[in-house]
């Protein structure tokens, strides 16, 4: 191999899923233990993976895509190589180890099969934005790719009493033992979010952590509705 292009190959297999540079997620399939990924998401796969778009795991849950909150999944299944990304997006792989996470849809890229898994609405927001917010919640041992539009920050909350405060159309995901609660902001309008009229933000608080990414997505998801 020219010796430039060396720098590029992807490194000796680690682990289940894993980070090929930074925008790009590495998984090593195996018969057995299926991968759900966001549809379009393959860029190249070494060996033999099937694809399945649509399964019935997907479909059993689709009347809850209604609110906005689905991402078109396939079901991802052989051994080999899986390599996906998401437009040159930052790609953040985790290990849930028996936690949970609760993502946004946009910025959910892979995740186990096994997993357990579903959408679920956010409390203590629906006075703020109508309907409110829903996000995907997954659990269990496994492995979870999330997407970032940029290096994301990663905050913890560390159980004090001061919350965190966080743009909802630049968050990516958080701990879903946290709690949630929804906050207008009159004076801070033309400084927070990109919208007219009234600003607002999410407040965490408790033991856990919250991923926020370093630009808006490109619709609101906290809004007033009516």
């Amino acid at each position: 191999m020219n010796q430039p292009l060396a720098g590029f190959a992807p490194a000796p297999v680690t682990a289940r899923m894993e980070n090929h540079g930074n925008h790009m997620a590495k998984i090593a399939m195996q018969t057995g233990n299926d991968l759900f990924a966001r549809v379009g998401s393959m860029v190249a796969y070494e060996g033999f993976v099937q694809y399945e778009p649509n399964p019935p795991a997907v479909r059993q849950i689709a009347k809850d895509w209604m609110t906005g909150e689905g991402a078109p999944l396939m079901k991802c299944t052989g051994d080999g190589l899986l390599y996906l990304a998401d437009y040159g997006a930052n790609v953040v792989v985790i290990n849930l180890n028996g936690d949970g996470i609760s993502v946004n849809a946009t910025n959910l890229l892979a995740f186990d099969a096994h997993l357990t898994w579903g959408v679920e609405r956010v409390k203590g927001l629906a006075k703020f934005a109508g309907q409110g917010l829903w996000n995907t919640k997954i659990s269990g041992q496994g492995w979870v790719a999330l997407t970032s539009r940029g290096k994301p920050i990663v905050v913890d909350c560390g159980g004090g009493e001061d919350e965190t405060y966080v743009d909802p159309d630049a968050l990516v995901a958080w701990s879903p033992n946290l709690k949630v609660k929804g906050k207008r902001s009159f004076k801070a309008q033309s400084l927070i979010g990109r919208g007219s009229g009234e600003a607002y933000q999410m407040a965490f608080s408790g033991q856990g952590i919250v991923v926020v990414q370093p630009s808006e997505d490109s619709t609101d998801r906290l809004r007033v509705r009516g």
